[in-house]
Order: C-alpha cells, then structure tokens, then sequence
C-alpha cells in the first residue's frame, strides 16, 4: 500500500505540473546482504561483485544509487526490505546470499510488489507462485543432481564405477534442498547412499559424522556446507587419512578463503558451481587487482542480477514497480556479467527461475578453481584419484 501510495503521488505531482523528473534519474536499489555475522564473507564478496558493476553502469551513463541493508539472520530480513521500500523507495532489491534469508525477504518483496533477483538456491524460493522474486541460478535440488552426475560421469571417465556415496548437509533451506537433489539422483542411478546425515549450522564438532564416514564403504563424499562447516569437514578428514574424492556443495567449497584455510587439503577437491570467474577474464582480472584475490561465483551473479535490474526499470522508462518486475521477467540479457553465466545470458522463466543457467564443476588446483565440467565449459581438465581425465 505504501509503495502503491508513492506512485500514486507522483503522478499527481506530474498531473500538477510539479516536475518529478529530478526523483525518476537517480535509481534506487537496495541490496540485502549478510555484511556481519557467520555468512559475511560471502556477503562482503557479493558486495565487491555489486560494486564492480555499479562502476561499469556509472561509466555507461547510469545513475544509480545502492542502498544496503546488512541482514546477517533471517529474522532481520522483514524489517531491513521493509525499510528499504517504504522509507528509502527503492525501485527492486538485489541479495541475499543465503537462502533462508531470502525466502524471509521475499515476504516481504512479495507484499509489497517490489521486485527481487538473488542468487539463493533452495527450491522454495521460485515454487510459492511469487510474481516478484527472481532466481538468477538453477534450484538447489538441480544442484545436488548434477552434483552427484557430474561426479559419476568424471569417475566412469577415470575407470571407477561408483556404487555407494556418502551425503553430509545442513539442516538450512539450502542443505536440505541440494542433499535433496542428491539423494534423488542417487536412488535414480542405483546408487546406494550409505550416510545421509544432517548437521546444524555451524558445526563445532564433526568426528562423529567422520567416525561414521570412516567405517562406511563409500566411495565418494558429498558435504553441502557453509565456509566454516566446509572448513572443518575436509581438514577433518584429511587429518585422519580419509582420501575420498570430494565433491563440494558450492557455497563454502569455492571461495578464496577454502584454499587458504586448507592449503594443501583443498588440492583437487571438486564442487558444483554456479559460475566461475574463468567465464570472464576481463573482469576477473579488474577484480583480482581490486580486492587481491580470485572473483567468487557470489561476486559474479550479483553483478549480473544488478545489471539486469538496472537493464529492466531502462526498458521499463519508469519506476513502476509492476513495469519493472514485467521488464526483468522479459529480458534476455547476454552481455556484461551475464556473459559468465553458464548458458551465457540472465534470463527467466514464468516462475521467476533461471531459463538459461545450468551448474559447472569446479576443482581447486593451487590457489585457484578451474572449470572441469562439462566439457563445453571446461577451461581446464578434470582429475580424479590424483590422475588427468580425459
């Protein structure tokens, strides 16, 4: 109603002969990220990704102006997008990283018809039947399919037929949903799944689920984890001698900090992806320069659901949020940022979910990751057991 009320004003305004023009140049978008907190790493790198862009807009002519909210919980998320659409006025809203703050926040963008791109995994996000929310990746549960397919199909490559796997997730909107994908697509390949255990966020001690891993036949392991759980899990295992292949659940698995925290217990060490910074040399070269490390996959959707955002209210030729939210829903956007999107464009379908972008497999090779699969993305080859697939 607020949101409905300051349009209505405006226009009265302009009906008046009172200029409006001033207030429709500068765009207003908010931007709901966990900049504190046990995910703010994750948010200060979709934060570097978003400001990247906001400088190529700017250079393009676009006046643009960001407003934060930083949302560490979901219990915040209500009151930070409520602020940002009836005191700030923002024309949409970008964020939130983790899903369970975004599906917190989508309520509210709902509600108040402002339209939402994230990059947040989990299926519900885009399956409630919101006209407004907008997924610039797969759902989780396509993650944890490929997840597991990609890793069959590289192990089959290596000569190892893969009959038992092990599942570790946590208990988030976004563990359930990809360990999710997962379980379907072992029990689908006659797979046996001999561990399937949650954990809470935020883990302090994992020897159980080793211990357990341990004393398992499986062949590979699959944890879907956050940075500090992702952390704990692999040193964990390699500090006891457990050499399983890993396959990682994004999130935690590929950003700079990983292989920083585990040295060498990173090397080799796969995970699905969304996007990978060797998409777009360009701009990850301006990035490493800038913030001194690799562009996590965070940095590089962020960016592009900003430029699609921006792209949308220029087509739209107003801040009608109704005209807005059309707009995003219809454009196909192949250039900038949205180029490292795998399947090359941001683009969406009629629930709000990505129409084009499909995961990658990624493998830590030194300090950086590599794009191994499949092979129309592959910038390098994949390994399994310490040896070259081809």
């Amino acid at each position: 109603m607020l949101r409905k009320l300051a349009i209505c004003l405006a226009a009265a305004a302009s009906l008046s002969g009172v200029s409006v023009q001033a207030h429709a140049e500068t765009v207003k978008i908010g931007v709901v990220l966990p900049l504190s907190g046990a995910n703010a790493q994750f948010g200060i790198n979709a934060r570097n990704g978003i400001e990247m862009a906001l400088e190529d807009l700017k250079a393009k002519g676009a006046d643009v102006k960001l407003v934060y909210a930083d949302v560490p919980e979901p219990n915040a998320a209500a009151a930070a997008v409520q602020r940002l659409v009836s005191r700030e006025n923002v024309v949409g809203i970008v964020g939130s990283f983790a899903s369970s703050i975004t599906l917190a926040a989508s309520e509210v963008t709902e509600r108040t018809e402002t339209p939402m791109i994230t990059h947040s995994f989990a299926d519900q996000i885009t399956s409630r039947g919101y006209r407004y929310i907008f997924q610039v990746t797969p759902k989780a549960t396509t993650f944890g399919e490929k997840q597991f397919q990609y890793a069959i199909d590289i192990a089959e490559k290596a000569g190892q037929k893969i009959d038992k796997i092990a599942i570790f997730y946590e208990d988030t909107a976004y563990g359930t949903a990809q360990a999710a994908g997962i379980r379907q697509a072992a029990k689908k390949a006659g797979v046996e799944v001999t561990i399937d255990d949650a954990y809470p966020l935020g883990i302090t001690d994992v020897a159980p689920l080793i211990n357990k891993l341990r004393r398992s036949d499986a062949q590979v392991v699959f944890p879907v984890s956050y940075f500090n759980d992702a952390l704990l899990i692999i040193r964990t295992m390699r500090q006891q001698k457990i050499d399983l292949p890993v396959v990682g659940g994004a999130a935690g698995y590929i950003v700079p900090d990983f292989q920083k925290g585990l040295g060498e217990y990173a090397e080799d060490v796969y995970s699905i992806a969304p996007a990978n910074y060797d998409a777009l040399p360009e701009q990850a070269a301006r990035y490493k320069e800038k913030y001194g490390v690799f562009m996590p996959h965070e940095a590089l959707m962020y960016a592009a659901a900003l430029e699609h955002m921006v792209e949308a209210v220029k087509i739209a030729g107003t801040t009608d949020p109704l005209k807005v939210r059309d707009a995003i829903a219809q454009l196909k956007k192949c250039d900038g940022f949205s180029a490292g999107i795998p399947g090359g464009c941001s683009a969406f379908g009629d629930t709000g979910l990505s129409a084009t972008a499909f995961p990658i497999f990624v493998q830590w090779r030194g300090e950086d990751l590599v794009t191994v699969y499949p092979a129309e993305t592959a910038t390098a080859p994949a390994r399994w057991a310490g040896k070259e697939v081809k």
